[in-house]
């Protein structure tokens, strides 16, 4: 694919600007704060209908009065979940099915970043819980309302794993497939670029098992890139990695309206049609690490998912 005309300093208005997006409807999650905020207006901006799964209703219901606020006519509904909870998942995926509602768009947008060792409600170390698990579930509970979306529509379906590029910043195999649960081998920063190294081949695993299927949904992963956001509590600063820092530092620091960027552009863009399976930054497809192409790794944690979520 060739360039898309679009670069780091690109916003996500200027990569969205004249699409129109009224009929389409997405959910994002994680869009009380950072990139999930920009995300949703200017999703709502372009005439989507923006359901944001959130774990604060509270935050939620602010995010949404400032929408309207600005965009009188926005479609912005709030629905809570909470990714480490596969009970809440669950119920989530319930209560929108029953809404009735189409899904055109899911963009797996929440994360937690760099905490100290903690099991989710379901025994699974957090990060992974949460970043990975919990949006894994929530994708494979969803399928069935977008490929009925996509057949209706006659439109593709697209699902976006927000990743980063700190996926390249992990333990040496990887993925650790037997011992992630054990406390006396984590590492809260390796811990994390496990997870979005999880999202990276679980969207490619995806892409692979829709394009077999024949299903007119595409899934992919994307790098928002370096944002100084309130994911990350300021007395972790010090405590980041040099060589973490460094595998970051080729990126300017992002402005929020940057950000959300390469999101929007991979959720509505017409360019992006039928590419699927790719991991991409600053509005154009890049490169992950060679973990983040591993085919094998990404069926043997397809597996391990499916068997974790009880499926």
């Amino acid at each position: 694919m060739c360039s898309s005309g679009f670069s780091a300093s690109s916003t996500a208005e200027e990569v969205t600007h004249g699409i129109d997006g009224v009929g389409l409807t997405a959910i994002v999650t994680g869009t009380t704060r950072g990139i999930g905020v920009e995300t949703a207006r200017v999703l709502a901006l372009r005439g989507v209908h923006v359901i944001m799964a959130v774990r604060n209703m509270n935050a939620a219901k602010d995010v949404k009065e400032a929408i309207l606020k600005e965009i009188p006519t926005a479609k912005v509904d709030a629905m809570e979940l909470d990714l480490s909870s596969m009970e809440s998942v669950r119920k989530f995926v319930s209560d929108f099915n029953s809404s009735g509602l189409p899904l055109n768009i899911l963009i797996n947008n929440a994360a937690i970043l760099a905490i100290p060792f903690t099991l989710s409600k379901d025994n699974i170390e957090l990060q992974f819980a949460t970043n990975h698990i919990g949006h894994f579930l929530l994708t494979n509970l969803l399928l069935d309302t977008m490929k009925k979306t996509a057949y209706e529509s006659k439109k593709e379906g697209r699902i976006i794993n927000i990743s980063s590029d700190g996926h390249r910043y992990t333990y040496a195999e990887g993925i650790q497939f037997d011992t992630n649960n054990d406390k006396s081998s984590y590492n809260m920063w390796y811990a994390y670029g496990q997870s979005k190294l999880a999202n990276i081949l679980h969207a490619n695993e995806l892409a692979t098992r829709l394009k077999e299927e024949g299903i007119d949904i595409t899934a992919n992963s994307l790098h928002p890139g370096a944002i100084v956001t309130n994911i990350l509590d300021p007395h972790l600063l010090d405590s980041i990695p040099a060589e973490l820092i460094n595998s970051l530092g080729k990126y300017e620091i992002k402005t929020l309206q940057q950000g959300a960027a390469t999101t929007c552009y991979v959720a509505l863009h017409p360019q992006v049609r039928g590419i699927s399976g790719q991991y991409f930054s600053d509005c154009n497809v890049s490169k992950p690490s060679t973990h983040g192409t591993n085919t094998l790794m990404a069926k043997k944690l397809w597996d391990l998912s499916m068997k974790l979520t009880h499926q």
